[in-house]
C-alpha cells in the first residue's frame, strides 16, 4: 500500500461508496497509468472520473424550508460524502440547515445544486450560499 503523503508515486484514494461506509482504495495503478500522481492533485469522485482538487473551496450555504426533522441533515451528509467533501450540517433555532462544506469547488457546486434540487427530503424553499476560501481543519461531514 502507498502512503497518503506522497511519500510513493502515488497515494490511495479515498473513495465513498455509500454514505454508510468507506474504504480506501489500495490500487492506484489505473490513475499511475494515466501519468496522474499524487502530486498532481488528483482524486476519484464517486463516479469514478478524476477529479482536479487544485480549486478548493468553502461553501456556506442556509436552506430555508421545511428541513428539520425529516432527515435533511441525514441526507446532506450523504452526498456529501458522496462528493468527496468534509464540514457539517447544522439545524439553526429559526429553522433553518446550515450547511458548511470543503472540497473541490466543483463538488461543492454538486451539493449546492443537490441542496436546490427536487430530490431532497422536506421542504426547500430557498438557499441562500456564500463562498469562500477553504480554511481546512475539517474531517469527515458530520450532523449538528
Amino acid at each position: 500500500m502507498h502512503d497518503s503523503f506522497g511519500g510513493a508515486d502515488c497515494s490511495p484514494v479515498w473513495r465513498t461508496r455509500r454514505a454508510q461506509y468507506h474504504r480506501w482504495v489500495t490500487s492506484c495503478e489505473p490513475l499511475c497509468a494515466k501519468g496522474l500522481t499524487h502530486s498532481d492533485g488528483w482524486s476519484v469522485r464517486h463516479d469514478g472520473a478524476v477529479a482536479d482538487e487544485q480549486e478548493t473551496a468553502r461553501l456556506t450555504a442556509w436552506v430555508h424550508g421545511t428541513v428539520q426533522g425529516v432527515g435533511f441533515r441525514w441526507w446532506t451528509r450523504s452526498k456529501a460524502l458522496e462528493l468527496g467533501l468534509v464540514g457539517s450540517a447544522t439545524n439553526l433555532r429559526d429553522g433553518r440547515v446550515e450547511v458548511v462544506a470543503e472540497g473541490p469547488k466543483d463538488n461543492c457546486e454538486r451539493l449546492l445544486a443537490a441542496l436546490r434540487s427536487d430530490t431532497s427530503p422536506g421542504r426547500v424553499d430557498h438557499v441562500a450560499e456564500r463562498w469562500s476560501a477553504p480554511r481546512g481543519g475539517l474531517q469527515g461531514f458530520v450532523e449538528r
